[in-house]
C-alpha cells in the first residue's frame, strides 16, 4: 500500500474516545497542554533580533502572497529594515504586556545569529528568524516536539529554544525531535506554479521523507487536527499518527486554499463545541461529520487594512483569524478588525483588541508568535 493509501486508511479510521488508552503524563511536568483553549499560564512568544530575509527557495517563494514574494525573493540573506523592526517590536511589547496583565508568565527564546552561512553537503542557507515559535514546536500533555520544517532557512531556528527546552527537560517535561530531514532536491517540486481557481490544488513538497510545521496543527483534547500543505506532507502527517499511537486520534481538514500553510488561518478550535473557521479555505460542508454538534463559527471576511506593512506582509489577510486564546471566552485579537471583534462578542467570546499589523512581515499574527507551554486543564474528548 502506497503512502497515500495508508494514510486515507488511517484518517479513515474513526475510534471512539472511550476505546483509546489511557494517556501517561508527568504531573510535575512544567509543560502541559492539551487543547488551544485552557487557561494560559506560561507561553514562550517569539522574537525579532537579527531577522533575515529568507534565501530565496520555492518554498519560500510559492507560500507568500505574489506581490510579497517578488520583494523577499529580491531581498533574500538582507537583514530586515530597521524601520520595520521598530514598528514590530513596539507591537510585540505590547502584546507581551496584554499576556503579562492577563497573569500569564511569558519566556523568550535566546539570540541566534540568522545571518550566518550554514551548509549541508547537498545544500546552503541563511537563517529566517526566531518570530513564531509555533511553527517549529508542538506541546502534546506533558510532550514538547520539535517538527521537521522543510524550510531550508529555518533548519537551525531550534538552537534558539534550547536552553528553554532543556529547563523544561529537567523539570521533568518530554522532548521528541521528529526526524531531522535532509531537504535535498527531491523533496521539492520546482516546476511548481500556483493552481489556477478551479484547478486540483497541487503541493510544493512531494512524499520523499516526513516534513511537517506543527502550526498545521490544532489541538482538541483527545483528537489533533491538520492539513496537508505546502510545508506538511502526508509522511509528515503519518509520522505524527504513529508517534503519537493510540492514545490520540489525527484527522485531516481538507483545506481548498491555493496556497495552504498553516491550519491556524482556516480553522481554529475556540472553546468546547465552537471551532473558527476560514470559509474561503474550509468547506463547512466537507468538515468530519463529528463536528455536526458543534456550532461551527463561519469567521466574516477580513476588513481591509492601509499601510505598507499589510502590502509586503508574508501572510495573507485572513491571518485576522489567527487569534490566541487566553481562556475559553477572552481571546486577542488584531484591533484593526472591528468585524471579527463584533463577531466574537456576538458569539459570546470577549475579545482582547491588539495591535498587531506589523508583525505580518516576520511570519504570522498572535497564534504564530506563541507556543502555550501550560495551560490549566485535564486530557478530554470533546467528541
Amino acid at each position: 500500500m502506497d503512502m497515500n493509501s495508508t494514510a486515507t486508511a488511517m484518517r479513515d479510521k474513526v475510534s471512539k474516545a472511550s476505546d483509546m488508552p489511557a494517556v501517561r503524563a508527568n504531573p510535575k511536568s512544567p509543560v502541559m497542554a492539551y487543547n488551544e483553549w485552557d487557561p494560559l499560564e506560561e507561553v514562550i512568544v517569539g522574537r525579532l533580533e537579527g531577522a533575515t530575509i529568507p534565501s530565496a527557495h520555492v518554498t519560500v517563494t510559492f507560500n507568500l502572497p505574489q506581490t510579497a514574494a517578488k520583494l523577499y525573493r529580491l531581498a533574500a540573506g538582507y537583514r530586515y529594515p530597521g524601520w520595520m523592526k521598530k514598528l514590530a517590536q513596539k507591537e510585540l511589547d505590547g502584546f507581551i504586556a496584554i499576556l503579562e496583565g492577563e497573569g500569564v508568565k511569558v519566556r523568550r527564546p535566546d539570540l541566534i545569529n540568522h545571518k550566518a552561512w550554514y551548509r549541508s553537503p547537498n545544500w546552503s542557507s541563511r537563517g529566517f528568524c526566531v518570530a513564531c515559535p509555533r511553527d517549529g514546536f508542538m506541546v502534546v500533555g506533558d510532550e514538547i516536539i520539535e517538527s521537521p520544517m522543510c524550510w531550508r532557512s529555518r533548519y537551525f531556528e531550534g538552537d534558539a529554544y534550547r536552553s528553554l527546552f532543556k529547563e523544561y527537560f529537567n523539570a521533568g517535561a518530554r522532548w521528541t525531535s521528529a526526524p531531522r530531514p535532509q531537504l535535498t532536491d527531491d523533496l521539492f517540486d520546482y516546476k511548481f506554479r500556483i493552481p489556477e481557481k478551479g484547478e486540483p490544488i497541487r503541493y510544493v513538497v512531494n512524499e520523499f521523507e516526513p516534513v511537517f510545521d506543527a502550526a498545521d496543527f490544532v489541538r482538541c483534547g483527545r483528537d489533533i487536527f491538520v492539513t496537508r500543505s505546502n510545508v506538511t506532507n502526508l509522511a509528515g502527517i503519518e509520522w505524527l499518527r504513529r508517534h503519537l499511537g493510540d492514545q490520540y486520534r489525527v484527522t485531516e481538514i481538507e483545506s481548498r486554499c491555493r496556497q495552504p500553510m498553516h491550519i491556524d488561518s482556516s480553522f481554529l478550535p475556540l472553546a468546547p463545541g465552537k471551532v473558527l473557521v476560514n470559509p474561503d479555505y474550509i468547506d463547512v460542508e466537507r468538515l468530519p461529520p463529528m463536528f455536526k454538534k458543534w456550532d461551527v463559527l463561519i469567521a466574516p471576511r477580513p476588513d481591509p487594512v492601509e499601510g505598507v506593512m499589510s502590502q509586503i506582509s508574508m501572510c495573507s489577510p485572513w491571518t485576522s483569524i489567527n487569534v490566541l486564546s487566553i481562556t475559553e471566552k477572552k481571546i486577542i485579537v488584531e484591533r484593526t478588525q472591528p468585524t471579527l471583534i463584533k463577531a466574537f462578542k456576538d458569539w459570546g467570546f470577549e475579545p482582547i483588541p491588539c495591535d498587531f499589523l506589523s508583525y505580518g512581515p516576520f511570519g504570522g499574527a498572535f497564534h504564530c508568535a506563541t507556543l502555550d507551554v501550560r495551560r490549566r486543564g485535564t486530557l478530554q474528548s470533546y467528541f
